[in-house]
């Protein structure tokens, strides 16, 4: 049994017409049209002359301003690495990796490979240095752009490859490195365009224990996600997004990168991001849209709870109240001057101007939401993974559901495969923003889609009679964190080799025991000892998970004593070792790792 969901279908593309039947008229009189474009060097390039007396870019570092670029000065200090990727020689079909955290000088650096038809391979600022320099290695980029405290925790490079390191000290002996800050300003390059089918990004899904999993996805995949969604939440100049993901996750690089620049908005970077200077830049800098994962979104939610609860009974009541009426008021779509009104406060405390909170990455408690959207502050729930560009549905607020990611956006498919009685099956889509495979991995790329071309994206969920996609579980072996992290198994896997037992395992809670939620997921480690669990076991067991970055710590450990399920060449079967733990042992069963006996 099988359900299909179409978006609004397929249309040619154009500077007029887009998918779906979106058109030029769609957007703000002066954004530039996706649909118009070849690749993103092409859009980047007018938006420069098209938007070059607007602010571009702000960065904040603490309570302090640093630079404040227009499109214009965005364009002169991209420059100069676009010379120096001209004088080494570098166009299409050769490749950049970003290894930064959030600020100018991201986009920036992107912007000049794009402008000179190079691939984009942007890294993970949080990752272990070990794991940095084996994405590094599978990458094989020709240069790369890096900030220097991140450069000195790399344990090696790949051999030849150029590296600009921007922020060293003067005095910082960098050999043949090439300092950002000493390339000629003045210096001009030959732009070069490519096609829709050329490689963009190389984007990573997984970490290095298991296969490295870089994601090719194409300039095609990336106009064509913003034109599905340039319709439904456009920007215009004097818009402002605040950049608080990282810019080498999915969401903050279409919506805090290209489509602002796309539409004459301002990127706002603060190079600190405790709590305390977030709330400075909101503030301060009247954000009007930001994109924020459900941790974060908690976060501020007990932020404003924390300040009800130090005030009198009365204004605990009198917001309640409000907040009550302005969703009465605003249940059919959002009302923002009438929500700022009702509720000034709580909109001056986010600056008085937001308008929109992109969350995803991972699954937003319904409650979350509402809660947020009941305030004023529409949160726009999407659902998509690295393997088919930001987001494949969407909610379009009219009227906001905090039950559902969404319909499907603009020329994407969505199916549901073997759905039960109660309509729940494996997702599947295709469309025009599904990546070309992974790179050097054509077996990995084979395996992700269906014999009819259809991609395998390992959740499950159904459909409403409205066309909304509900999602309830994962048929894979991974976890989401709430913080947006793609963890598998097997890249926990790696850290624990050394335990003195007979065989170990990662797998997912959810895989072995599925469950009806995307809430609480959590990975657990299978053990095989001949004593069982033994104290000293668990107690090294500890030892080592706490050396690991929180969101890939296991929760807990269990004991089994049969051999693990293998294939002729010794790889492990974790399908078959999922069903056999299934069949035999309960979650109760499951010891934890994050307490102390």
């Amino acid at each position: 049994m099988s359900a299909t969901v179409t978006g609004a279908g397929d249309q040619p593309r154009s500077s007029t017409s887009g998918f779906g039947g979106r058109t030029r008229s769609d957007l703000p009189g002066t954004a530039l049209w996706p649909g118009a474009y070849a690749c993103l060097g092409d859009l980047l390039a007018d938006a420069f002359v098209q938007f070059k007396s607007e602010t571009a870019l702000i960065e904040v570092r603490r309570k302090r301003e640093g630079d404040r670029l227009t499109f214009l000065d965005s364009w002169r200090a991209a420059r100069p690495v676009g010379r120096f990727l001209q004088d080494l020689g570098l166009g299409p079909g050769d490749r950049m990796a970003i290894l930064m955290s959030n600020q100018p000088r991201w986009l920036l650096g992107a912007s000049a490979a794009f402008l000179r038809g190079l691939t984009v391979v942007p890294l993970d600022y949080k990752l272990s240095g070990e794991e940095q320099a084996a994405l590094l290695a599978h990458a094989k980029p020709q240069v790369l752009l890096i900030e220097y405290g991140l450069y000195r925790r790399l344990p090696s490079l790949p051999d030849g490859i150029r590296v600009i390191v921007s922020e060293a000290p003067e005095n910082a002996d960098l050999g043949e490195l090439v300092r950002w800050e000493d390339l000629p300003a003045s210096a001009d390059f030959d732009r070069v365009s490519v096609t829709r089918d050329d490689i963009a990004c190389i984007v990573y899904s997984s970490g290095t224990g298991g296969t490295p999993k870089g994601c090719q996805l194409t300039h095609g995949n990336y106009l064509a996600q913003w034109e599905a969604l340039a319709g439904m939440y456009p920007m215009q100049p004097g818009d402002r997004f605040f950049s608080i993901l990282p810019t080498n996750h999915a969401i903050d690089f279409m919506t805090g990168f290209i489509g602002p620049f796309a539409c004459g908005g301002t990127v706002v970077h603060q190079r600190t991001l405790r709590p305390e200077f977030l709330r400075h830049v909101l503030q301060n800098y009247e954000i009007t849209h930001m994109a924020i994962v459900p941790r974060l979104l908690e976060a501020l939610k007990e932020g404003l709870e924390e300040r009800l609860d130090e005030g009198p009974d009365w204004k605990k009541q009198a917001f309640s109240a409000l907040s009550s009426l302005n969703a009465r008021l605003t249940w059919r779509k959002p009302r923002p001057e009438l929500s700022r009104r009702l509720l000034k406060p709580v909109h001056d405390a986010f600056g008085g101007r937001m308008k929109l909170m992109f969350a995803g990455g991972t699954f937003v408690p319904p409650d979350l939401a509402q809660f947020f959207y009941d305030l004023g502050l529409p949160v726009v729930i999407g659902y998509g993974l690295t393997e088919a560009g930001t987001v494949l549905t969407v909610n379009d607020l009219k009227p906001f559901r905090a039950d559902s990611v969404g319909p499907p956006v603009p020329g994407v498919d969505l199916r549901i495969v073997d759905a039960g009685p109660d309509g729940v099956g494996e997702v599947q889509v295709r469309g025009p923003t599904v990546f070309a495979g992974y790179l050097d991995a054509p077996e990995l790329t084979a395996a992700a889609f269906t014999d009819d071309g259809w991609l395998k994206t390992g959740d499950l969920g159904h459909v409403d009679g409205a066309g909304h996609l509900h999602l309830v579980g994962r048929a894979k072996n991974m976890i989401v964190t709430d913080g947006g992290k793609n963890v598998y198994p097997e890249d926990v896997e790696i850290a624990f080799r050394d335990v003195a037992c007979e065989e170990f395992a990662v797998t997912a809670a959810n895989y072995v025991w599925p469950k009806r939620t995307m809430q609480g997921e959590r990975l657990i480690a299978v053990v095989r000892h001949a004593d069982g669990l033994p104290t000293a076991l668990l107690a090294e067991l500890r030892r080592l998970n706490l050396r690991l970055p929180e969101h890939k710590r296991i929760d807990g450990v269990l004991a089994w004593d049969a051999e693990f399920p293998v294939t002729a060449s010794l790889k492990l079967k974790r399908g078959v070792l999922a069903e056999q733990l299934r069949a035999a042992r309960s979650e109760a069963d499951v010891v934890s790792l994050l307490e102390t006996p």
